[in-house]
């Protein structure tokens, strides 16, 4: 009993001090450089916006947030570095819907799960466009479920890979509308585009910072916002709902996340720091002109969008729109 006694009180004594311990680390953290790992190549939308909210962070906690590019797999061996790093904030993760969702369920034997990370803060989304080779016939994602359902399987859509954004944005439109297409996936985005340019595909989903170049320069051409409003970027191109085409809304979305266990109050300082960046003017102008809708928010709001990703991905797969490789 009185052995009992004494491990129910040191028992308690820890649980009671391990708030403390967290407080602590948080007061001085970080005390030395961050290491912000962006599971994709220099130049994409996740590093551009990994190197904004990094330097923000870098001025306002006295410590540099370095981008490290872990490229590869889909993003899943960068996401894999992080799931796998010390739970101590010191390794943070640009969070994205292909590593952090998409592909975890999409295989049999991922290499970590959704549950190996905790969600830090939600930066913003990306709405996805349907681009069009300036040569394929339809001019409008109207036309487009017009001319596929009259020549099933005979358009080419292409996608940064299976997983991918584009992929699922993809799966969602032909649930959404019963069309049949052929899907394409190459190892990038940039590769998929220069295929669109030079007609060996006609179709695909990207984002305004992806193609905004392609664009403006007429070598694609727009044929629809697969979300709920127009773009402030692009004012004159229908949202799909807007065409008479519902539930087919495909966006990218980024974040900040960590280990799993990471203590809270760590978690929670990093939130307030990325909220406060994102309320930053010139931060915001930028965010704006990459078409990035600009969330922020608890935690505890990103893990429940995290979770609610899943469930509409899980929902995709059950209804065979997806495989399982």
């Amino acid at each position: 009993m009185k052995i009992a006694g004494i491990v129910g009180v040191v028992l308690a004594g820890l649980v009671a001090a391990a708030p403390a311990w967290g407080q602590d680390a948080a007061a001085s953290y970080p005390s030395r450089p961050v290491r912000w790992v962006v599971p994709f190549p220099p130049g994409a939308s996740n590093d551009i916006i990994g190197r904004l909210i990094g330097q923000k962070l870098t001025e306002a906690l006295g410590q540099q947030f370095v981008v490290d590019n872990r490229a590869g797999a889909g993003g899943l061996l960068g996401a894999e570095t992080v799931a796998r790093a010390s739970p101590d904030g010191y390794t943070l993760l640009l969070a994205n819907p292909g590593p952090n969702v998409n592909s975890v369920l999409l295989r049999k034997q991922p290499p970590y799960r959704i549950g190996d990370f905790a969600a830090v803060a939600w930066i913003g989304y990306s709405p996805l466009l349907i681009l069009a080779n300036t040569k394929f016939p339809p001019n409008s994602a109207k036309e487009l479920v017009e001319y596929a359902k009259a020549n099933p399987g005979k358009s080419s859509w292409g996608s940064s890979g299976v997983g991918s954004s584009l992929h699922i944005g993809l799966a969602v439109f032909q649930m959404a509308t019963g069309i049949n297409v052929v899907h394409v996936p190459y190892k990038g985005t940039a590769q998929a585009l220069t295929d669109l340019i030079g007609g060996n595909i006609q179709l695909m989903h990207t984002t305004v910072v992806s193609a905004d170049t392609q664009i403006k320069s007429g070598r694609v051409k727009v044929l629809g916002v697969a979300a709920t409003k127009r773009q402030s970027v692009l004012p004159n191109v229908a949202t799909l709902e807007e065409q008479g085409i519902k539930g087919a809304e495909a966006i990218v979305w980024f974040g900040m996340a960590a280990p799993a266990k990471t203590p809270r109050p760590i978690i929670d300082k990093l939130n307030r720091e990325v909220n406060k960046a994102l309320q930053l003017p010139e931060v915001r102008q930028r965010l704006d002109q990459l078409g990035l809708e600009v969330e922020g928010g608890t935690a505890g709001k990103f893990d429940a969008f995290i979770k609610s990703e899943a469930a509409r991905l899980t929902r995709l797969i059950k209804a065979g729109a997806l495989q399982v490789e």
